[in-house]
Parts: C-alpha cells; structure tokens; sequence
C-alpha cells in the first residue's frame, strides 16, 4: 500500500524573499508517494509541518517563466524506477528524508 500527497499550488505573485518579488509565476500540481506504513506515515506527518513552513516548494525561472518547482526536501515523485528517477525502490529514502526534515 501507498500513501499518494497531493500539492496544488496556485499561480500568484512572487514575495519579498522569492527570487524576483512582485513577478507572477505558474503554479502546478505535484505528487508524492510514501510507503503506507507506520514509518511512512511519522514522515508524512514531518513533510505536512516542512509545507506548512514554506519549505517544500520554491520558485525558479525557467526559460524566462517563473514557476513552483519542488524545494530541496526530496519526495518520491513515482513509485517506480528506482532512485535515479525519483521513486521506489529506495532502501534509505525514509532515513534520508527524515534526516532532511
């Protein structure tokens, strides 16, 4: 079993702090996959706290578009192909990310 996190972020207006404040950038939606179980689910928890201090998303410019891209902390964006591209299987994730966070 897996637990799937959803994130929409919606188009705004860059903030002081942000690469280029007062630009509009693009939003998008993103998707992550953790391991449904009791692991998973603690680091679950410590990702809900990271988005809601702001850590889980940044804005960067890509060819000269300011965009919602994903932060430093890494996420399991596939369930599939294995650490080089993003998902499982990955025997340390759950140690590395928690050691992120």
């Amino acid at each position: 079993r897996t637990l799937k996190m959803l994130f929409k972020m919606l188009s705004s207006c860059s903030k002081v702090g942000d690469p280029r404040p007062g630009q509009p950038y693009k939003g998008g939606e993103f998707i992550a996959f953790l391991p449904d179980n009791k692991t998973g689910q603690n680091t679950a928890v410590l990702l809900k706290k990271a988005f809601e201090h702001g850590l889980t998303f940044q804005i960067k410019s890509y060819n000269g578009e300011e965009r919602v891209t994903w932060g430093l902390i890494p996420h399991k964006t596939s369930c599939y192909g294995g650490k080089a591209r993003n998902g499982y299987p990955d025997a340390h994730y759950l140690r590395d990310v928690c050691a992120v966070l």
